[in-house]
């Protein structure tokens, strides 16, 4: 009888163990990907390199063995600029100028102004 207790108990501390254990890594893995730049810097950094232009989309890239990256569309006027700022520096990576898909219209057909 006292065998089983002593397996139940060295039972019940492996499993709390395993599970605390694993609970540790899922936040250190979580708190190991995050960005050093926030979305908004991103943006922020992104407008200083494209004035005047609005935010259309933002993307966060996590791209292995390369440095993650912000992915940042802007548009202004006609022309839709891709801004890639890296997340641990803040450094644009990328600046890619384009023709505006819609010609200046939003997706309802309407002016963008």
């Amino acid at each position: 009888m006292q065998i089983t207790k002593k397996f139940i108990v060295a039972g019940a501390g492996i499993v709390t163990l395993v599970a605390g254990g694993g609970a540790a890594f899922a936040a250190t893995a979580v708190t190991a990907g995050a960005p050093k730049v926030t979305a908004e810097q991103a943006i922020k950094i992104a407008h200083e390199a494209v004035p005047g232009a609005w935010v259309s989309e933002v993307d966060h890239d996590r791209r292995g063995t390369r440095p993650d990256v912000w992915e940042i569309q802007l548009t202004k006027g006609s022309q839709r600029h891709e801004v890639d700022v890296d997340a641990a520096t803040g450094k644009v990576t990328k600046h890619e100028t384009g023709q505006d898909d819609h010609g200046g219209q939003d997706d309802h057909g309407h002016d963008d102004d």
